[in-house]
Formats: structure tokens, sequence, C-alpha cells
């Protein structure tokens, strides 16, 4: 059975940075694109960063030049450095991503998302 389990949130003040980190397990072949979602309260759920199997990646305006999204391919684990946090950057924190694996003898491919991680910055 596949799982993503987020690891690395918690409480931090304001301009301090914390490092997620994302653990992909199970009968996994390969991982193609990865991303990192937030969601604050009262608020939608939104893309922060993605990373393609190659490496190439994608921010949204609000964390450039702050976040680093980062993966290791033979661990299959995925990162978020998270430099200069700031009040409005809590939220809980979402790993995605896309899969290549076996379910007994079949080969799937499907979109898995871990439990999250609470990210408080305070002021």
């Amino acid at each position: 059975q596949v799982q993503l389990v987020e690891s690395g949130g918690g409480l931090i003040q304001a301009g301090g940075s914390l490092r997620l980190s994302c653990a992909a397990s199970g009968s996994i072949v390969s991982i193609n694109e990865m991303r990192w979602y937030r969601q604050a309260p009262r608020k939608q759920r939104e893309l922060v960063a993605a990373i393609t199997s190659g490496g190439s990646t994608n921010y949204a305006d609000s964390v450039k030049g702050r976040f680093t999204i980062s993966r290791d391919n033979a661990k299959n684990t995925l990162y978020l450095q998270m430099n200069s946090l700031k009040p409005e950057d809590t939220a809980v924190y979402y790993c995605n991503a896309d899969l290549n694996f076996f379910e007994s003898t079949l080969f799937k491919t499907n979109d898995f998302w871990g439990q999250g991680t609470q990210v408080t910055v305070s002021s």
C-alpha cells in the first residue's frame, strides 16, 4: 500500500526556517511530479511548489525566493526548505505525488496525498 508521510512541521518565530520532508513508501515503481500544497484556516488549499522527476521546479509567487523544493529520487523523498517564514505562511502543509506503482500484480498510476503537517509562524 502506497503511503506519503510528512514530517518537520512545528511552531517557529517569524524570520525562522523549517524543513519539511515527505517520504513515499510502498510498491512504488517511479514517481512523476511531486508537490507541496498548504491550507490555512478558512482558506482554500493552494499549490506552494512543484518539482518534476527531472528536477524542474515551480513556485507560488508568495514563496518565491524564500522556499526551495527538492527531492531525493533514490529515497522517494520530497523536501521543502522554508526560510524567512512569515505569519501568513501558517497552514497545514500537504505532500502530493503522482506515482506509478504495483497493486498486487497490476501496474497502476494514481495521485496520492499525505496526512499533512502543521506549520505555525508566530509574529
